[in-house]
Parts: structure tokens; sequence; C-alpha cells
């Protein structure tokens, strides 16, 4: 698919929305992802490959943000979901992101 800043962008503000994130953070954000996107020189990037670049930002930028656009990312269906994700920040350690 086409790379879409807007639609990028948007998805970021979705998620942190009313977060202690300024709008020069998200610019850096997305303009690092876009930065990435174009490293790999592909003339169309998977969705998942945008999806993981982002989800890796977030949870360097914000918490709570990196939590919201997981759980429509990695599509949470329960609670369970949510506890499996956020152990590991609660343990202090990193996961590798999954579709």
């Amino acid at each position: 698919m086409p790379f879409d800043r807007d639609k990028i962008r948007s998805g970021i503000e979705k998620a942190c929305y009313k977060r202690p994130v300024s709008p020069e953070q998200i610019d850096r954000l997305v303009g690092a992802v876009e930065a990435a996107i174009y490293e790999d020189g592909e003339r169309e990037v998977p969705t998942r490959r945008i999806g993981e670049l982002v989800f890796s930002a977030l949870r360097d930028l914000d918490k709570v943000a990196f939590v919201r656009f997981a759980s429509v990312y990695r599509e949470f269906q329960d609670v369970h979901d949510f506890v499996e994700e956020l152990q590991p920040i609660l343990d202090g350690r990193r996961r590798d992101p999954r579709p």
C-alpha cells in the first residue's frame, strides 16, 4: 500500500489524545516513521511494517498512547490481551512487535 503520512498522523494523534505529547513530538515521530519507510526502499509498504514502526516509536514516547495504539493495531479482544501487553512494560522489559 502506498504510504499515507496523514493516515499515520491521524492514528498517532488519536493514540496521544489528552496525553502530554506535543504536536512537535508527533511531527518527529511521523518523520521518523516516514524516514524508516523510505530507507527500506520499497515502492509499496505493507501495512504491518508501518504499524510496527509506529508501535515501536509510541512505546518509547508515551506508554498510554502505546497501549491505545496497540489495542487497535493488535486487535485486543479482552482484558487479558491488555494485561499480556502491559506486563513487559510493568516488568521493565520490551516485547518484540507482533501482529
